[in-house]
């Protein structure tokens, strides 16, 4: 296994590319499965995470094409409908195939998904809806088994926001006969990401990025060519990597529209950013204002990047309140971040983040995706070496966090133990 190494106090300079954004390259690389034919795929991300799920694709029959961050991705000869757990067992967004599968076998066989330990996100919005669209839906022996003979359009209501929900249930609906109308819809940018590639696939979906989606059956689909945006939590860490740093980092291939709620934070924490064309300059300020975040579903603060910002509120002068209200389990960085000297106290659901001159480096832990990347930034600021194990968690979901890192003048390396 790998583990990241890190001597602090190098402040980042230059220019970064955003890479695709994994939660949108994962529901599109399902979709693949509605119809057969050639799709091609631009601006992929080189992730575990989209290796897993093209082991999921390629044991139902699908065949692939990888020309750098062009995937073409062909579902002709599908010929299997079930997800087996040893493939399943490592991310949560493999479910996203149960509705594909259902649009165009009538049938799927998937195992319960794992993933990150951030909390049990349970997948029974999935389930509901899609028995509401006339699927017969079992589980046994830790599979989701789904049948049906016709999908039906039908009026489903989400008990709360879910985004692979809400993608699941566009993807199963756009064959089912008549309209399907989602309500309390997620509004997340990788939702309405797919719903533009579905359509140019020949599906009608209106009011995507609304909290109501309106989904009109048609009878065919066709391949398409779609490049997948840009990776929003990439975005807004290397946003917040600037400001830990007090560096300046010209970040290019990021939207401000999906970023507009970190933007609005880190502004308050008092570090400059700057629209230069296409791109963003964000600089980085020796004093760190003390701000409070609450995660919410977007467009509000993301909980993708709560750990991050966390980490900047470490080395903030004064004391800052983070409220997480979307996963249960979502502090795990705290013990981490508190080996590097960090003065944190859990209440509830929210932490109490009082800001010091300066963290320290030591030997942390990885707990999940973005506290990989909170220890990372923290790392980055802190005096003296850190050393991160469990770094796997981390290549889930960003595409060279370190090599990246390393070009804008950190210290930064890897190495084998």
């Amino acid at each position: 296994m790998d583990k990241i190494i890190i001597q602090g106090g190098a402040p980042l300079n230059g220019e970064v590319t955003i890479s695709g954004a994994k939660n949108a390259a994962l529901p599109a690389l399902s979709a693949c499965l509605l119809t057969g034919g050639w799709h091609t795929l631009d601006n992929i991300p080189q992730l575990r995470d989209i290796w897993t799920i093209r082991e999921i694709l390629s044991n139902l029959g699908v065949v692939f094409e990888e020309h750098g961050q062009t995937l073409k991705v062909n579902s002709d000869n599908l010929n299997n409908h079930s997800a087996p757990y040893q493939l399943v067992k490592t991310m949560r967004a493999s479910i996203l195939a149960l509705g594909p599968l259902l649009s165009r076998l009538g049938k799927a066989r998937i195992s319960l998904p794992g993933g990150c330990a951030i909390g049990a996100r349970p997948i029974d919005l999935h389930l509901k809806g899609l028995s509401l669209l006339g699927a017969d839906i079992r589980l046994e022996h830790g599979y989701v088994v789904a049948s049906t003979n016709k999908l039906r359009g039908a009026d489903i209501f989400f008990d709360i926001s879910t985004v692979t929900g809400t993608e699941n249930l566009m993807m199963a609906a756009v064959k089912a006969e008549g309209k399907t109308v989602l309500h309390n819809a997620a509004e997340e940018p990788e939702v309405v990401d797919l719903a533009n590639m579905l359509n140019k696939m020949g599906a009608r979906i209106k009011g995507a990025g609304t909290d109501t989606i309106t989904i009109t059956g048609v009878k065919e689909l066709y391949p398409a060519r779609y490049a997948i945006i840009p990776d929003r939590i990439e975005a807004g860490t290397f946003l917040t990597a600037a400001a830990i740093t007090k560096g300046k980092v010209r970040i290019k291939g990021c939207s401000v529209d999906y970023i507009g709620a970190i933007i609005k934070k880190l502004l308050d924490s008092g570090m400059e950013i700057e629209e230069e064309g296409e791109a963003l300059v964000a600089i980085g300020r020796d004093k760190i204002k003390p701000v409070d975040i609450k995660t919410m579903p977007f467009p509000g603060f993301p909980t993708d990047m709560q750990a991050q910002f966390m980490a900047l509120m470490c080395i903030a002068d004064g004391l800052s309140i983070i409220k997480e209200t979307v996963f249960e389990n979502r502090f795990m960085h705290v013990s981490e971040l508190r080996r590097m000297g960090a003065d944190i106290e859990i209440s509830g659901g929210q932490a109490l983040v009082r800001g010091k001159k300066n963290l320290s480096g030591a030997q942390v832990m990885a707990t999940d995706l973005r506290a990989s990347a909170s220890l990372v930034l923290a790392g980055l600021a802190a005096e003296g070496q850190t050393e991160i194990s469990r770094v796997y968690h981390l290549d889930r979901g960003y595409q060279g966090l370190d090599l990246k890192l390393s070009l804008l003048g950190s210290k930064i390396w890897r190495e084998k133990y």
